[in-house]
């Protein structure tokens, strides 16, 4: 089904709003004003957005520790996802997770992990829940290229398989885990490959396409919303920064591979299409639209840093196992 430009203005939008997220965390973070750690999103916007464009609200994600794109896409509420990086008392877990630890149930967001390959077998425990109530919703695993090497990727992908649960498990492999490139770890050249294994569709796309993206995505949902059971979708994209923000060891990739995939920058070819090829977007239209979204961000950090750290007493609740 063709994608109206209304629709594409507002993938663009939501990009861009992660782009500009991550931006400021990136920036505050190096300046000591959020803790713990950040892993930015910047160059994969175009798999949350495609991916997530394509669910419902009762549907559910799980995230990794890059997870600030795919909260964003589901519909998270920039200003508490803000206070939680800055670990103050109003954000999604009252300041006391930090960026690789937020979730909202409410929108069908299960949490990032910070553990690799963690929140897979978390969400393919949810596509079960899910095929029980019978309600047509489906869930959504995003991992990235060194998690398809974990056990639980294959035993999660296996149960999924022979109990034909609603879930879609989508790679986004950015050819890096950390400084190790993939090809380094795995003697196959695409990861959807894996697929076969697991009698199930193994799909790769351009993961720095948000259209291509949304229809692949939109042809799995509809898979698992029909009963036909799980679908591996492996999104080939590169992030623009280093593993963290503030990484001590060099980084190994290339010059030549950064700058070649720089020049593919989801949120540029979006809009160019958007621009020139359709012309449904003008230039002062992109500016209003990108000056928007800096006021939002910067809103968020005005409610971050005005907002009380939690208290000490507080550091025994929520707390369900010891």
């Amino acid at each position: 089904m063709p994608i109206s430009p209304a629709e594409q203005r507002q993938m663009l939008r939501t990009m861009q709003l992660i782009r500009r997220f991550e931006e400021r965390a990136s920036r505050d973070y190096l300046d000591d004003k959020i803790y713990g750690v950040v892993h930015c999103y910047i160059g994969e916007e175009a798999v949350a957005v495609g991916v997530c464009s394509a669910l419902r609200e009762d549907d559910q994600i799980i995230s990794t520790h890059r997870g600030h794109g795919h909260c964003i896409a589901k519909g998270a509420d920039i200003n508490r996802m803000m206070a939680e990086l800055y670990g103050r008392e109003t954000g999604y877990c009252k300041g006391k997770g930090g960026s690789m630890h937020i979730a909202d149930f409410d929108i069908g967001m299960l949490g990032a992990n910070g553990i690799v390959a963690g929140g897979i077998p978390i969400i393919t425990g949810a596509a079960f829940a899910a095929q029980l109530r019978g309600a047509g919703s489906v869930a959504v695993c995003f991992f990235g290229d060194g998690a398809s090497n974990a056990g639980s990727f294959h035993e999660s992908i296996n149960i999924a398989a022979s109990w034909n649960l609603p879930i879609i498990y989508v790679c986004e492999n950015n050819l890096w885990a950390v400084n190790t490139p993939s090809k380094a770890s795995m003697p196959i050249d695409d990861i959807a490959t894996r697929a076969t294994a697991y009698g199930i569709p193994g799909i790769v796309v351009d993961g720095n396409d948000v259209l291509a993206v949304r229809e692949v995505a939109t042809e799995a949902v509809d898979r698992a919303r029909n009963g036909e059971g799980p679908s591996l979708i492996e999104c080939k994209t590169y992030r623009h920064r280093r593993h963290t923000e503030r990484a001590t060891q060099p980084d190994a990739r290339p010059h030549n591979e950064v700058s070649e995939w720089m020049e593919k920058d989801p949120i540029d070819r979006l809009k160019m299409a958007l621009n020139t090829q359709q012309g449904q977007l003008t230039d002062s239209e992109w500016e209003a639209m990108d000056q928007e979204i800096i006021k939002l961000v910067d809103t968020a950090v005005t409610f971050a840093a005005t907002s009380p750290f939690p208290p000490v007493e507080a550091a025994g609740e929520d707390v369900f196992a010891e």
